[in-house]
């Protein structure tokens, strides 16, 4: 549905508001806000409708109400003391009171779906694919039972997981009615490479043995027809159901970090002037995921030369707000107002070209939490995590935030769910320690401990994971790991202190806040 009230255009389908003709940038609770009142506007909306509609039945402040309705009344034109359009009934609710016209939503913009994530033969171009995007064929998986009660049981799992990777907005895959037509043991690599168009091709096997199942799977690169991944799964028959949700979770969350390496790895000898757009792109997810200052650096050069070749990637943008999120949250640059400001412009820009992005949804919330606004950057994380499940990077985050407002049993939750989901992630440190933090908000040191000094010895561990370890020691009670790890961000940073920890993790409980200030004091932070 569409409604058109002053200059304001509010297209429901689309998740889109236009002021003016102008898109506009709105948060997905501000979004919902304005399109309930509007979807009511032929009565008062009590807070405990909002509550339910926008929270979830989640009880909030009125201030957090009144935060949202600033935002609504803000964003259409309206403020609290002309109250247009919006109107309060203290003490009640709100009413909107505007003349809302509707219309069947036909229009498009901000808010635009980018090309189908699937396509039959007829629309394949290989050498189109083949140069640009990375691009995937999923075999049918081979039945090596002869028991016909399972004979669909090879299409039905190739067919699951291609489903599941069409939630990848970055990776073309290739649709079942054209993959489907390589089937058995003596499916050639290269003939399908050169047929479908692809770079890479995902085979498997089901066998049955009594009262157990097994699927195997097996990621190809056409090139050389080397294997990049494989794994097996084992269940039980009679939860054959259950093992084909695991797999295709499995299996995406695999390629949503192997075939970025790859892409990586194949194009880190080209010189950057033959560089298109993808190639640009994963030369700055490989650079982006070393977390230090110099390779950040090379990542934001890498992001901006994807979109000097193709200017509407928005994928590009959103890699780009994080290398500046980078530099703000762990302070590579000098002026975190100005990295923090081009974190939330990259953002902005990577919405706008793909709304349905889950990078770039999370990018936005990201951006927004460096500004201390929690409230505001859940809804956008969550939207992210609701665009594909199996985003690790995006559970985490969902897990962190709910360490900092003090939500210790979900914020575990939340960090074991993400390790599972992707055990090898570059970002497996941070994981570690927002399991630390978990436990640190609830009082458990021992177990803060345990996570934090796990978390700072893995790869890629910045300052911070380094302090969380130093602060999860300290409150254990013990003091030579915690003056070793002191001593780590020290040498990282001898400027190091307490505000730039508490500006990353903004912690909302202030017992929470006194305690963990007390321990970095004793530590000499």
């Amino acid at each position: 549905m569409i409604y058109t009230f002053d200059d304001i255009e509010l297209d429901t389908d689309r998740f889109e508001l236009k002021r003016g003709g102008t898109p506009q940038g709105v948060e997905p609770q501000v979004f919902a806000l304005i399109e309930f009142l509007v979807e009511n506007r032929s009565r008062m909306v009590s807070k405990d409708e909002l509550n339910a509609r926008i929270w979830g039945g989640r009880v909030v402040s009125d201030a957090a109400v009144n935060s949202r309705i600033r935002s609504a009344r803000q964003i259409i034109g309206d403020d609290g003391r002309a109250q247009r359009l919006i109107k309060t009934v203290h003490g009640r609710g709100f009413r909107f009171i505007g003349e809302a016209v509707t219309a069947n939503s036909i229009s498009s913009g901000y808010f635009k779906e980018s090309e189908p994530e699937t396509a039959p033969a007829s629309d394949i171009n290989p050498s189109a694919t083949r140069g640009g995007r990375p691009s995937i064929a999923v075999l049918p998986f081979q039945l090596l039972s002869f028991d016909p009660r399972y004979d669909a049981l090879g299409d039905a799992l190739a067919h699951d997981v291609i489903v599941e990777l069409s939630r990848l907005r970055w990776l073309f895959v290739i649709a079942r009615g054209s993959s489907f037509r390589f089937r058995g043991a003596d499916a050639n690599l290269e003939q399908i490479g050169d047929v479908l168009g692809v770079r890479y091709v995902l085979t498997g096997s089901v066998a049955v043995e009594g009262k157990r199942s097994v699927v195997t799977a097996e990621l190809s690169e056409v090139s050389d027809g080397g294997v990049i991944w494989a794994d097996r799964f084992e269940g039980a028959v009679d939860d054959l159901l259950g093992l084909r949700l695991t797999l295709a979770s499995s299996i995406v969350t695999a390629i949503e970090i192997r075939i970025p390496l790859s892409e990586a790895t194949r194009v880190a000898s080209l010189p950057t002037a033959n560089l298109d757009s993808w190639s640009a792109y994963h030369r700055g997810l490989w650079h982006m995921f070393r977390f230090n200052a110099h390779d950040n650096e090379i990542a934001e050069r890498m992001f901006r030369r994807a979109l000097e070749a193709d200017g509407n990637f928005a994928r590009a943008h959103a890699g780009l707000s994080f290398t500046h999120f980078q530099d703000a949250f762990v302070g590579y640059a000098k002026n975190a107002d100005v990295s923090r400001r081009l974190a939330r412009d990259h953002a902005d820009q990577g919405m706008a070209l793909d709304s349905l992005d889950p990078f770039a949804n999370l990018m936005m919330g990201r951006a927004i939490m460096l500004t201390g606004d929690l409230e505001s950057a859940v809804p956008w994380i969550d939207r992210s995590v609701e665009l594909n499940p199996n985003f690790a990077f995006a559970v985490y985050n969902r897990a962190l935030t709910d360490a900092i407002v003090g939500q210790g049993p979900e914020s575990e939750r939340g960090a074991m769910k993400a390790i599972s989901l992707s055990p090898v992630d570059p970002l497996h440190y941070a994981m570690l320690a927002t399991r630390s933090l978990s436990h640190i908000v609830r009082r458990d040191y021992r177990e803060a401990s345990v996570w934090g000094e796990r978390a700072a010895n893995a790869p890629n561990a910045h300052i911070h994971i380094r302090a969380i370890a130093a602060l999860a020691h300290q409150l254990a009670g013990n003091q030579e790991a915690a003056s070793r790890w002191v001593a780590s961000v020290r040498n990282l940073s001898s400027h190091y202190a307490q505000s730039q920890f508490f500006a990353a993790f903004p912690f909302h409980d202030e017992t929470t806040l006194a305690t963990v200030s007390a321990a970095f004091s004793r530590l000499g932070i």
